[in-house]
């Protein structure tokens, strides 16, 4: 039997997986492949010889397939998409999977040029394209959450905690400020902080109400936060993520140093956008000192 023949089996015309492979401009391994990871199984496998056969309608899957992986497509996801067929839910599938990866690249670049910056030496050059400011901030009412964490894990605790705050400052006279953590020592790959998520409120005395009610389970407390000078730099998304911030951090350190100011509290970063609808080059976070 010829590689690109056509079979009759008892349902219908099928081809040879060599025929197939031409029309759908794919190799036999990589058809094999497809069907051993449960993405495109054969029409018919002969049981005496093992041989694949495929109808000619499903060239269109196959290619599909083959593209979604040169997008690096991990197979779930792919799986999902070639399951929805045509039309706005595969559609849909594939542009948030690739906003999943414009975001991931941008965290990479702005990796890149933090580890270039560092490596060269040259991490004054790099520090001077934060732009750094101060702002007054009133005294606040704060609803707080403190947790030891490691860096890989914070971003997740942060979105977590500020999620709880937030739905609790609604007993607690509406948010009344930027929401942010602080950061009473470091938090690293080897050093847990802690770090302290904190929601500005409306009503003290509804917020002592609530931790004294609640505070147990997430380590929630109320206190009031003194009217503070912030020195700060505003960041994007993608320069969010660690260690990347790092460069923050030390742009502002570097600037109060240059000013004569010293540290009157723990570092901080204020989340004031929407997180979720922002894009990786929109500004998030002000990476903030108190100073005197």
């Amino acid at each position: 039997m010829t590689e690109d023949a056509v079979v009759d089996v008892p349902e219908t015309d099928l081809l040879t997986i060599g025929a197939f492979a031409a029309r759908a401009r794919l190799s036999p391994k990589a058809l094999r492949l497809y069907d051993r990871l449960g993405l495109l199984a054969p029409a018919h496998v002969d049981e005496a010889t093992g041989y694949r056969y495929y109808r000619a309608g499903q060239v269109e899957r196959a290619r599909l397939v083959a593209m979604l992986r040169q997008l690096d497509m991990p197979l779930t996801r792919i799986a999902e998409v070639v399951e929805a067929g045509d039309g706005p839910r595969a559609a849909a599938l594939l542009g948030a999977y690739w906003a999943d990866v414009e975001a991931r690249v941008a965290g990479q670049r702005t990796l890149a040029a933090y580890l270039r910056g560092r490596l060269s030496g040259r991490s004054s050059e790099m520090h001077r394209t934060f732009a750094i400011e101060t702002v007054e901030v009133p005294a606040q009412v704060v609803l707080t959450e403190k947790r030891h964490t490691l860096a890989d894990e914070l971003p997740a605790w942060i979105g977590a905690a500020l999620g709880r705050l937030t739905e609790a400052a609604r007993e607690c006279g509406g948010v009344a400020g930027v929401p942010y953590v602080a950061y009473h020592a470091e938090v690293s790959m080897e050093s847990d902080g802690p770090a302290e998520a904190c929601v500005p409120v409306a009503d003290e005395a509804a917020a002592r109400a609530y931790a004294l009610r609640r505070g147990r389970a997430w380590e929630t407390a109320v206190r009031v936060e003194p009217a503070r000078r912030l020195a700060f730099t505003r960041i994007t998304k993608a320069q969010v993520a660690h260690p990347q911030i790092l460069a923050a951090f030390e742009a502002v350190e570097e600037w109060m140093a240059a000013e004569g100011l010293t540290a009157t509290g723990p570092c901080r970063e204020l989340y004031f956008a929407d997180w979720a609808a922002a894009g990786p080059e929109d500004p998030v976070c002000d990476v903030a000192f108190p100073v005197g």
